[in-house]
């Protein structure tokens, strides 16, 4: 149904590698069982087996041992946990005040405002332009009673890099507990551990090819950190209920396949991209930092024209991209991220992300970059907002 579709939006999810498919089909249809050495039986000993070793494997991309790595839901789960695990753990002993951006992406936004309801406070520190942290308010937004700061590795819409290494040197300076929502920048832009100063990591599979519904948390060993959801004791004690070991298996080959030739191949259609879009199509801006930012993200503002008008046409040629008009938001907001650099309405209704992935050609490029000029310049013509 699908096979002439060209999907750019890889930052949402990917299509799942066949080869990470055929490392979990044993554990769906064979070595089925809870992973556990409770009871003995072999069946159970190889799935618990299984799960080791992927944990180990996952823990090694982040330059972590596999004790200091528990399996989740994914990335929204691993979130809540990092955040609301640490408020449990601190909140009444050091204080209740946490640090975080206004660009962050959903799962921490709304967890910290599910604590702000209970009481904690929060500062959401400036962001410029580009979507970069400015660290002199963040150093100066901390108090004694900050517990926490959660800054993303990079965002989800515009595809900015922060500069964690300095954020983590400042909490760490500080005294405060740093955690990094990493899913849209694992395996493709590095992070290692032992080198930077981070105490908990956000991962999940479904941005690099693996499956969806399984994700993970680094956690340092000595974070204050509480589970929230009562159950078994399975992780560590810190996240009950059956693991996925299908999915963990799965993760664990995605994160394997990821090599820095192909991000590279990535980086160099996205190049192209921006190239062309931004010399080719009038009245086109690019959003996020120029420089600093996902190897295979663009995110470009077109004025005069809404995004979802644009990601309607294209989608009738084949092509799939996101927006960030508040039509194509359940919340029937225009896009917090560009409004939360300085964009203005007009910009974020009409902002386009092109996200590229494994399974994207280069010819891909200059097909979606014609077809957007064409519906453009329709669009324009048509447009109430403005023209030419």
């Amino acid at each position: 149904m699908y096979e002439n579709l060209v999907y750019l939006d890889n930052a949402a999810a990917t299509r799942l590698d066949e080869r990470v498919l055929e490392a979990m089909t044993p554990f769906f249809f064979d070595i089925y069982a809870v992973a556990t050495s409770q009871f003995g039986y072999s069946i159970g000993l190889d799935a618990r087996e299984a799960l080791d070793n992927a944990r180990t494997r996952i823990a090694a991309a982040l330059g972590a041992s596999p004790d200091e790595f528990i399996f989740t839901s994914g990335d929204t789960e691993s979130t809540n946990l990092a955040i609301k695990g640490v408020a449990l753990a601190l909140g009444e002993k050091k204080g209740r005040h946490i640090i975080t951006s206004p660009i962050e992406d959903f799962p921490v936004l709304h967890s910290v405002r599910a604590l702000e309801r209970q009481g904690f406070r929060v500062t959401y520190v400036k962001v410029d332009e580009t979507g970069r942290v400015d660290l002199d308010h963040l150093r100066d937004s901390i108090t004694p009673e900050t517990i926490l700061v959660s800054v993303q590795t990079a965002n989800q819409e515009i595809g900015t890099l922060q500069d964690i290494q300095a954020i983590g040197e400042i909490c760490r300076e500080k005294g405060v507990v740093f955690h990094t929502d990493a899913t849209q920048s694992f395996t493709r832009v590095p992070l290692d551990v032992r080198e930077i100063p981070v105490d908990l990591v956000t991962v999940s599979a479904h941005t690099i090819h693996g499956p969806k519904g399984i994700g993970g948390l680094y956690i340092r060993k000595g974070t204050p950190i509480r589970k929230w959801v009562d159950g078994g004791f399975q992780e560590f004690d810190l996240r009950p209920g059956v693991e996925n070991i299908p999915g963990a298996v799965g993760f664990a080959k995605a994160v394997e396949l990821v090599t820095p030739e192909e991000t590279a191949r990535l980086q160099a259609m996205r190049d192209r991209l921006l190239e062309r879009l931004l010399n080719e199509v009038p009245h086109t801006r690019l959003n996020g930092h120029p420089v600093h930012r996902l190897p295979h993200n663009a995110n470009v503002s077109f004025q005069f024209i809404e995004g979802e008008s644009l990601l309607l046409h294209l989608d009738m040629r084949g092509f799939a991209v996101s927006t960030g008009s508040a039509c194509f938001s359940r919340s029937l907001e225009a896009s917090h991220v560009i409004l939360g650099i300085g964009g203005d309405h007009e910009r974020a209704h009409g902002s386009v992300r092109f996200t590229f992935g494994r399974y994207n050609k280069e010819g891909d490029v200059d097909r979606v970059v014609e077809a957007v000029a064409e519906i453009v310049r329709e669009l324009r013509r048509i447009s109430p907002l403005g023209k030419e």
